[in-house]
C-alpha cells in the first residue's frame, strides 16, 4: 500500500529501479444546512414534461438535478405538487400560489428529441414576483444527459444564488484494481467511473489544471516521471522525464507552471517548472526530505511537508522571498497538505503520536488553529477540497480497503463517494 509517498517514494525508487523488469449508486448525505433559525429557500421540482421518445431521459435529468440541488444544500428541495404545464405558465403558476407552503422557486424543464439529441429546456419561476428568473436550453446525446443535468444544476445555482456549483466537478485519483496503479476519474456524485491510463505501472497523484489537464507521476518508463492527460484532445504526453525522483505536487492557479519534488539535488527537494520555458527553479534546499507542495489559490505561496526539524511537519514559503514558516510542529507526522480554495485553511493528513493512525486535520495560516476531522475510522489520509471549499474528497480504510470518501469541511457527514474495487490512493478534485 502506498503510504506517505513523499518519504516511503524515495524507497520504492530504489526498489522499482533496481527490480522493475462502475460505480455503485450513493445517496445524498446532509450535514449542517443552516445556522440558527435561518431556513433554506424551498425549490419545487414537478416532474418534468417530454415527448413520449424523452420520457427515460425525462427521469434522468430531474433526478440528477434534484440529487445536484439536495446535495449543495442551498435550497430545501421538495417534489410533487401540481403539473406544471410551460404552455400555460400564467394558469401554473396560480396552482403553485395555493401550495401550502408555497416554495420560494419552482423548477421544471421539457424534454424532446430529435435523433440523435434531447433538447432539454430548464425554467425557474419566482413565486414572488411569478417570473421567470431562469431559461435555459441544453442539448445532447443520451451520453452526454447526466453531464447536461449536473451543468444545468450549476448554472441555476450561480444564476439564483451568484455561487458556485461543483455538480460538474469530477474527482481524479489513483487506484490498484488491475493490480496496477492507474489513474481514474470519476464524478463529484461518484457516477461516470473511467479509467484514463494504462501503465501497466505504478501511475499516480493525479493533479488537475483549470485548463483540464491532469499531470501525474507514472513509472511506464521504470523511473517516476511526469505526464500530462489531455481529456479534450485524448491523449497523454511526457512533460518530465529525467533520472530520479519527480512527484508532482500541485499546479499553478494560472496553469503556466508545476511544482513538484524531485531528487535532483543531495536530498529530495522543491522544484518548479516552467510548462511554457521548459525551465525549472529548486525553491528548497535543506538537509532535509521536503515534499507533497501545493500552491496557495493566489499563487503566491506552496505550502509543503519537510523533516527539516524532525518529524514531518506542514510549512508555508512565500514564493517572491523564500520565507518558510511551520504550521505544525508536534505532529508525529505530517503529509499532502493541500490549500483551501477560500485560502483561508490547510488541510492535511497527520499522527499525533506513532501509536495513532493518520487522520485529517485543518491548519490555519497563523498555525495556532488545529482541527480534528475524523478520528477512530481507520487510516484517512490524501485530503483535497471541492472547488467551492465546502468539502474534502479523502480515502480511508475504515471498511478494510482503501476507499474514496467525502464529508463536509468541518468533518460532519462522511459517506463514500465512490465503490470502486481494489485500493484508491491521492484523489484529487477539478478546479
Amino acid at each position: 500500500m502506498l503510504k506517505r509517498f513523499v518519504f516511503l517514494m524515495l524507497a520504492v525508487v530504489l526498489v522499482t529501479v533496481g527490480a522493475y523488469g462502475a460505480p455503485k449508486k450513493t445517496d445524498v448525505y446532509i450535514g449542517i444546512t443552516s445556522a440558527g433559525k435561518h431556513q433554506l429557500p424551498a425549490i419545487a421540482m414537478p416532474v418534468f414534461s417530454a415527448d413520449d421518445a424523452s420520457r427515460e431521459a425525462a427521469v434522468t435529468i430531474h433526478d440528477v438535478m434534484r440529487a445536484d440541488l439536495l446535495f449543495a444544500r442551498y435550497f430545501d428541495v421538495t417534489e410533487g405538487g401540481p403539473f406544471f404545464d410551460v404552455n400555460k405558465v400564467k394558469d401554473s403558476l396560480k396552482e403553485w400560489a395555493n401550495v401550502t407552503p408555497r416554495p420560494s422557486y419552482v423548477l421544471t424543464g421539457t424534454l424532446s428529441y430529435a435523433e440523435p439529441y434531447y433538447t432539454i429546456k430548464i425554467y425557474v419561476y419566482d413565486m414572488a414576483t411569478r417570473s421567470a428568473v431562469f431559461a435555459k436550453a441544453f442539448k445532447g446525446s443520451k451520453a452526454s444527459l447526466r453531464r447536461l443535468a449536473h451543468i444545468a444544476s450549476d448554472q441555476v445555482i450561480a444564476s439564483l444564488l451568484g455561487k458556485r456549483g461543483i455538480a460538474d466537478t469530477k474527482i481524479a485519483f489513483a487506484n490498484n484494481a488491475t493490480k496496477h496503479k492507474e489513474i481514474y476519474v470519476v464524478d463529484y456524485d461518484g457516477k461516470n467511473l473511467q479509467r484514463l491510463t494504462k501503465d501497466n505501472s505504478i501511475s499516480l497523484l493525479p493533479r488537475w489544471s483549470k485548463d483540464g489537464r491532469i499531470f501525474y507521476t507514472t513509472y511506464k518508463y521504470r523511473n517516476p516521471d511526469i505526464f500530462a492527460i489531455d481529456l479534450r484532445a485524448g491523449k497523454i504526453s511526457p512533460i518530465i522525464i529525467k533520472k530520479g525522483l519527480s512527484l508532482i505536487g500541485g499546479v499553478s492557479p494560472d496553469g503556466k507552471a508545476l511544482v513538484f519534488t524531485s531528487s535532483g539535488g543531495m536530498n529530495p527537494s522543491i522544484y518548479i517548472y516552467n510548462l511554457e520555458t521548459q525551465q525549472k527553479v529548486q525553491i528548497t534546499n535543506k538537509a532535509s526530505v521536503d515534499g507533497s507542495p501545493s500552491y496557495s489559490p493566489d499563487g503566491k505561496y506552496i505550502t509543503f511537508v519537510s523533516n527539516r526539524a524532525g518529524n514531518p511537519q506542514v510549512y508555508v514559503m512565500e514564493l517572491a522571498t523564500g520565507q518558510t514558516r511551520p504550521l505544525t510542529k508536534k505532529f508525529n507526522w505530517s503529509d499532502t497538505p493541500q490549500w483551501s480554495p477560500t485560502g483561508e485553511w490547510i488541510v492535511f493528513s497527520g499522527r499525533e503520536s506513532a501509536y495513532h493512525p493518520m487522520d485529517i486535520f485543518l491548519v490555519d495560516l497563523t498555525g495556532t488553529q488545529i482541527k480534528r476531522l475524523t478520528s477512530d475510522a481507520g487510516s484517512n489520509e490524501d485530503p483535497t477540497w471541492s472547488p467551492d471549499g465546502r468539502f474534502i474528497a479523502f480515502t480511508t480504510t475504515r471498511n478494510g480497503r482503501r476507499q474514496l470518501y467525502m464529508m463536509d469541511m468541518d468533518g460532519s457527514a462522511p459517506h463514500l463517494l465512490a465503490d470502486v474495487a481494489g485500493d484508491s490512493f491521492t484523489p484529487h478534485w477539478s478546479m
